[in-house]
């Protein structure tokens, strides 16, 4: 979402388009408007092939959001919180903020996109069958065929495309373990990547028996397969990181060296005392029984103008505790992952009966993950 245009929410999520789609876009539109729909019919005119062009790509844009809505819907519905919704060069993304729990719940998320894509060609096959117009007509039996073909290619069994989801929560359902299930289905994955890159590459150059040979649409072909290699590959990192961290609580990795501070310090007493000397990237504030009250990082700084350091309290530009994401010591590091990444954080106080006893931060996680791996572990 960094990197993406916001357009605002659905449902309480926020849905933005990457700057790559964009590109698509206009790409879409000018090719429709000047090769398909003249290819259609050499009378309508050149404002009508630009206005059919535009109304297509905006319904492509709106199957494509309505396939990851679906995905989003049904992940609500279960309780899993989504993050977000981006669309970017290759369709969609339903960031989701957590696994689904169960291989059952895991196939219902899954399988709805497809399904949502299937609908809608035959929505739009049945407008074109309505015989409205000729222009109507043409853009309908289009928009059918590119409903269909995204509804075929997010079932192709390879992680993380939604076909590859629903072979890991079969492969889940029979086997009973998540584990093996995401690293067969993040390995079919990658195979079809190079299938895809194999396929794309032999295509570009007219090396494939009874195909005309296609530059671009190979090459396209076989970026889209070095995309779907390498999320896979990132999707079964991003599994092995949670196995690593299966069973580790927030006392084991917490920091335990936390700055506590008065909540009466001024900002700048925090940045000379507290933060450059220790390079600290984030203090608490609490009382003098250390009772959290608050947290302050360096966002949060660097809101006050520096001029106003002298004269301007932690107090006042901490976030109090009420909005804080909280860890006890014996929660599971997943779980608190999980939550940083629902709200978008960098670091959890850990807490005891009000009083804070460490911090856990996204470099304390990488710094046990690397002992680890310096350990052969």
């Amino acid at each position: 979402m960094h990197q993406s245009l916001r357009l605002g929410k659905i449902l309480g999520v926020p849905v933005g388009i990457h700057y790559s789609w964009l590109f698509i876009f206009l790409l879409v539109t000018i090719s429709l408007a000047t090769q398909y729909f003249p290819g259609v019919s050499s009378r309508w005119g050149t404002a009508v092939y630009w206005l059919l062009a535009a109304a297509t790509s905006l319904l492509f844009f709106s199957s494509v959001l309505l396939h990851e809505l679906a995905h989003s819907v049904v992940a609500l519905a279960r309780g899993i919180p989504v993050k977000s919704i981006t669309l970017f060069i290759f369709g969609g993304v339903s960031q989701i903020s957590r696994e689904a729990p169960s291989p059952g719940e895991e196939l219902g998320i899954a399988i709805v996109g497809p399904l949502t894509s299937l609908a809608l060609a035959g929505v739009f096959w049945g407008i074109r069958q309505a015989g409205i117009s000729p222009q109507i007509d043409s853009m309908a039996w289009l928009l059918s065929i590119i409903n269909l073909q995204l509804a075929i290619f997010n079932m192709v069994p390879g992680f993380p495309l939604d076909g590859g989801r629903v072979f890991r929560s079969v492969v889940w359902k029979i086997s009973g373990s998540y584990k093996v299930a995401t690293r067969l289905a993040a390995l079919v994955g990658q195979g079809f990547g190079y299938l895809f890159i194999l396929g794309g590459v032999l295509w570009a150059f007219g090396a494939i028996p009874g195909l005309t040979q296609d530059l671009v649409g190979g090459l396209w072909i076989a970026f889209i397969g070095w995309f779907l290699q390498g999320a896979a590959a990132t999707s079964y990192g991003q599994a092995r990181l949670r196995d690593a961290l299966q069973g580790v609580r927030a006392q084991d990795l917490m920091s335990r060296d936390c700055a506590l501070v008065s909540p009466n310090m001024s900002v700048r007493e925090l940045v000379d005392h507290h933060v450059l000397p220790m390079s600290r990237r984030c203090v608490a504030a609490a009382d003098a029984e250390d009772r959290l009250l608050g947290l302050v990082t360096l966002k949060d700084i660097r809101n006050v103008p520096r001029e106003r350091w002298d004269i301007t309290l932690v107090r006042e530009v901490m976030v109090p505790r009420e909005r804080l994401v909280l860890a006890a010591p014996a929660d599971e590091a997943i779980g608190i992952l999980d939550r940083m990444d629902e709200k978008d954080v960098s670091q959890v106080p850990v807490v005891q009966d009000g009083k804070v006893l460490g911090m856990v931060g996204r470099d304390s996680v990488l710094h046990y993950l690397r002992t680890r791996a310096d350990l052969g572990v």
